[in-house]
């Protein structure tokens, strides 16, 4: 068997151009190019540097958390970024703050001392797609 490397993770949304909004303006992601022939609207996206990407889908009868907020235990995805302190700033400033209701999808869940031995941060994406950020260092 070939050597395996991770290449990319879909995620389904409701809207487009929402979802494209949020990816390229709000956490500033490089979108690709995507070949034409799915049948059905998405977006790709460069994750860091490499290979890995994002693929986002539009696909009314997908599964979506739709009024759900942040389970830890749910399917998510991870951003290994280099500073907790750093970061959390910087989603202060695109309207993300742990101290906001529930019901708002910019709510932070914070998670400086994770029991997984790396301080976390989780939010979802407008469709409630769940995303973490794992942190080198808490600084």
């Amino acid at each position: 068997m070939n050597k395996l490397c991770f290449h990319h993770l879909s995620i389904a949304v409701d809207d487009l151009e929402r979802a494209r909004q949020f990816y390229t303006d709000v956490l500033e992601m490089q979108e690709l190019d995507r070949p034409e022939g799915f049948g059905h609207p998405g977006i790709w996206y460069q994750i860091g540097e490499g290979q890995p990407q994002l693929h986002i889908l539009v696909r009314p009868e997908a599964t979506l958390r739709r009024d759900k907020w942040i389970d830890l235990a749910d399917i998510h995805f991870a951003l290994r970024v280099q500073s907790y302190r750093d970061t959390v700033s910087w989603l202060d400033s695109k309207g993300f703050r742990g101290d906001l209701p529930e019901a708002d999808f910019r709510k932070m869940q914070l998670r400086p001392k994770s029991p997984a031995g790396y301080p976390q941060i989780y939010i979802l994406d407008p469709d409630r797609n769940i995303i973490e950020f794992n942190c080198a260092t808490l600084d």
